[in-house]
């Protein structure tokens, strides 16, 4: 799907909705995803990254996202994070991680080149297309297929923010 404007609003008003209903409970919430980078296609789904303080424990954060209408999901296969979903059809990713971890940092940076570097966010849409035609029912091959351009892009970035 082509970017959609109204995203950074859905994203705000969720942010803001969670962050009500999962009061005492402090989470920096993060836009990520393609749907957090003005031009981007992308799926539907708002990716919101939540960053809990090290030393709490996670079982608080997976309560509250719960009591806020998410399905917990587990990590997903990937260590250091857990996945919530919400919405029919689904609407909201939430990924819910330590601050300051390599999830965090990785989901952050990659955003970040994607907002700031029309060539690099082109040739990332362009390689998004070309894998859906070619997995249109195949997630993992779709994720694997972008795997490589997303190292390679996080390397550049990297290189030139942390000189």
């Amino acid at each position: 799907m082509e970017y959609d404007a109204r995203w950074p609003g859905l994203f705000a008003a969720e942010a803001s909705r969670i962050a009500s209903v999962i009061q005492p409970l402090t989470l920096v919430l993060e836009h990520v995803g393609s749907t957090a980078v003005p031009g981007l296609a992308a799926k539907p789904i708002v990716d919101i990254l939540a960053a809990f303080p090290a030393g709490d424990p996670v079982s608080r954060h997976i309560a509250g996202l719960c009591a806020a209408g998410y399905e917990h999901r587990g990590d997903q296969g990937i260590p250091g994070r857990e996945f919530f979903r919400r919405g029919q059809p689904r609407a909201y990713h939430v990924h819910l991680t330590v601050a300051g971890s390599s999830f965090s940092r990785d989901h952050l940076d990659f955003r970040n080149r994607l907002r700031s570097d029309p060539e690099c966010r082109a040739a990332y849409g362009r390689l998004k297309r070309e894998l859906a035609a070619k997995y249109p029912r195949d997630r993992e091959a779709y994720i694997e297929g972008k795997s490589a351009f997303v190292l390679t892009a996080l390397s550049e970035w990297r290189a030139r923010v942390d000189t």
